[in-house]
């Protein structure tokens, strides 16, 4: 019963549990249709339903103020969550498909991430735009909520979590793509001797992803 009162309590936070629960149902029915029962068609089918789950939470979440509910922070959630659902719902895909095929159906191998080097570098920072993408997309679901907030209160929750999606995008982009800079200008400053043997990191054949 508390599950039940925290639901009605909660409506939306209990919507973005369901979203999240749902893409990886609906993930995991396209991979066994495609690889399991050879049908690409239902897993295409299958697939282009997740994008659906968020414009639902989408819709939900707006109307729900709309109604006149108070802003909270599961308002927030919900557009912190389509945000990097957005920015990071494909990507996933790709990833989780490229995996199945290579460990269980002899598909090639996916790309390793790049251990070090400029690939690297071009790695964090393909991964920070992501995030970057992400953060728009947030703060502009954050702002059609801030027109519909009734009064300050509530408007002070919601740039609450414009707040933190901004220190996400900030840290993320110190420790991805700015640390791997310059951690890879000091592997650039500390060659190794000219009389040290060759060895396969002096020749990186890596791709990026």
């Amino acid at each position: 019963m508390e599950i039940v009162e925290w639901v009605r309590d909660h409506p939306v936070a209990a919507l973005v549990i369901a979203c999240e629960v749902a893409f990886w149902v609906f993930l995991a029915a396209a991979v066994v249709a495609r690889y399991l029962f050879r049908r690409r068609r239902l897993s295409t089918v299958l697939l282009l339903c997740e994008p659906l789950i968020e414009v639902v939470l989408l819709v939900a979440t707006v109307t729900d103020l709309l109604r006149g509910a108070e802003a909270t922070w599961t308002h927030g959630l919900a557009a912190l969550y389509l945000g990097f659902t957005v920015a990071f719902g494909r990507y996933t895909v790709r990833k989780v498909d490229g995996w199945v095929a290579w460990r269980f159906f002899d598909g090639p191998r996916p790309p390793r991430v790049p251990s070090g080097g400029r690939a690297k570098v071009v790695h964090e920072w393909r991964l920070w735009l992501r995030v970057l993408l992400a953060w728009v997309v947030s703060v502009a679901i954050l702002g059609v909520l801030l027109l519909i907030a009734d009064d300050a209160t509530q408007r002070e929750v919601l740039l609450g979590w414009a707040g933190r999606a901004t220190l996400v995008m900030g840290i993320w982009f110190v420790a991805g793509p700015v640390w791997q800079v310059f951690a890879d200008s000091a592997e650039g400053d500390d060659p190794a001797p000219d009389d040290a043997p060759a060895t396969p990191a002096d020749h990186p054949t890596g791709t990026t992803p």
